[in-house]
């Protein structure tokens, strides 16, 4: 999965479309994310002693992977995302519109 925590992604399907944010989580056995502030979704939840309030809680639902694209940092433009092998042998991922390196 080429999207980690911390991504700022834009939201190309769904309710959301067109809204960005922070990824919070990144889940890749599900091939989903977590980002915050949006998909909201709407739980209703009893009370488990005094820690936790019974009512409906608002909580950020899964999106999949393929429904968000990654914020380049340099040209700010959403991106799709490729790796490459750097000349010390590390891994990096790069804007395959600006070619500049991600991580």
């Amino acid at each position: 999965m080429k999207i980690q925590k911390n991504d700022n992604v834009l939201i190309i399907a769904g309710k959301d479309k067109g809204k960005k944010g922070k990824v919070r989580k990144a889940l890749p056995t599900k091939e989903s994310v977590i980002v915050e502030s949006l998909n909201l979704i709407k739980r209703h939840s009893k009370t488990k002693g005094q820690t936790r309030q019974a009512g409906i809680i608002e909580l950020e639902g899964l999106i999949n992977v393929s429904n968000v694209m990654v914020i380049c940092n340099k040209c700010n433009k959403p991106a799709r995302i490729g790796s490459r092998v750097l000349d010390d042998g590390k891994k990096a991922r790069f804007c395959h519109n600006c070619s500049e390196i991600i991580d």
